[in-house]
């Protein structure tokens, strides 16, 4: 019988030992041991699935793997320490000297750390297209351009990309569609429907969704993952066996803790729309978000994040942020308790302000991880921040 992956991301399990338990036990194991000599040399040939080290497989991690795959419809997966270096591996193992990489403006500052400065060392070259001005983007593909890779819905700012206007321009360029989906998850927004080889996880974020362990998942062709698995197998970002049997665990309730998260953003969302301390409020699914219509075709739902723009700028963003009293100040998102952040001088404070005015992070910016609390709660301490400033 073939399953839903919402049931998949339940159901997949390691096999279980000769205790039977119904849970998953952890694998802290950094070896795996062998019957004997030729076993052993079967599976460093590559002739086995056989387990070595758990650098490169442990059966934790590929439950993990195994349930993040049936949830993004992706061929194979590898999971990582951490989501930036799902990123790093998902262009390190593909790109080499000479090739281009085109890439959205709008995406989260650790990446553009690596796209602008560590490539560059490697030969890497790179351009950035605007993600609200599509239409340009075939006009900066170059003969040498190998990879597009962008975030929808953006970060910080919550600009949705047109992933099926996205894919097929990849597919007319022979390109390799590379698409961060940490914002949406794979049970609000699916991009292998619309075209993508490769999508990339911070765990981290909404799929751990109660801030315990750091985690990072890369999934998607199977003939692109082996080269990923390759060089991270070498490089030695694997993730540890105990974060996997944590994140495993996350996946059997991301759908109901998603729908709730979603629920409370687009409910305080809609309130705070008219509040005379705002310029605006952007939130995927509201009507007036600009890209309200591709969000709708894309994704299920709206996501757990909103932003807004202080009328203030930069001094009534941290009296905002002084005046909290229930949200918590971190450097995280997607957490069971709601969140705040000011983006400016924090995720995206390397950038440049020229570069920040680009993508839409003015010094008002502030966005709203929102959790899983009693959403009169949020709202009411958003309301009494807001009047201090």
């Amino acid at each position: 019988m073939e399953y839903h992956p919402l049931t998949k991301a339940i159901r997949i399990q390691t096999e279980r030992t000769h205790e039977m338990e119904h849970s998953t036990p952890m694998f802290l194991t950094s070896s795996f041991q062998f019957e004997n000599a030729e076993d052993m040399r079967a599976a460093f040939a590559d002739e086995t699935d056989d387990n070595i080290y758990s650098r490169f497989s442990n059966p934790g991690v590929q439950e993990f793997t195994d349930k993040m795959c049936a949830l993004e419809g992706a061929e194979a997966g590898y999971a990582t320490a951490s989501g930036m270096s799902a990123v790093f591996a998902s262009f390190m193992a593909l790109l080499k000297a000479g090739d281009h990489l085109l890439a959205c403006n709008s995406i989260f500052g650790s990446t553009h750390t690596i796209i602008t400065k560590y490539l560059p060392k490697y030969g890497i070259e790179y351009s950035y297209v605007s993600a609200d001005k599509p239409e340009e983007w075939a006009a900066a593909i170059r003969p040498n351009t190998k990879m597009l890779y962008l975030e929808t819905p953006t970060n910080p700012g919550l600009d949705i990309i047109d992933l099926e206007a996205a894919g097929k321009l990849c597919k007319e360029h022979n390109l390799i569609f590379n698409v961060d989906n940490c914002f949406a998850t794979p049970v609000n927004q699916r991009p292998v429907e619309f075209g993508a080889d490769l999508i990339v996880h911070s765990a981290t974020k909404w799929i751990d969704g109660q801030g315990r362990v750091l985690g990072g998942v890369v999934v998607g062709k199977k003939e692109l993952i082996k080269d990923i698995y390759l060089f991270c197998r070498s490089s030695g970002p694997a993730l540890s066996p105990f974060n996997a049997w944590i994140l495993s665990k996350s996946l059997e309730t991301l759908d109901v803790r998603m729908e709730r998260h979603a629920g409370n953003a687009l409910s305080i969302a809609t309130q705070l729309q008219n509040h005379p301390q705002l310029n605006w409020v952007k939130y995927p699914f509201l009507p007036t978000h600009p890209n309200y219509e591709i969000a709708r075709k894309q994704m299920r739902n709206g996501g757990g994040l909103f932003c807004f723009e202080l009328k203030g700028g930069l001094e009534s963003g941290r009296k905002f942020l002084d005046s909290l009293q229930l949200m918590s100040l971190t450097a995280n998102l997607g957490d069971t308790r709601s969140i705040a952040s000011h983006p400016a001088s924090t995720t995206h404070a390397k950038l440049t302000e020229d570069e920040r005015q680009a993508v839409g992070i003015t010094p008002g910016l502030i966005r709203i991880s929102v959790g899983l609390e009693y959403a009169d709660d949020i709202l009411n301490d958003i309301l009494q921040a807001l009047e201090q400033c």
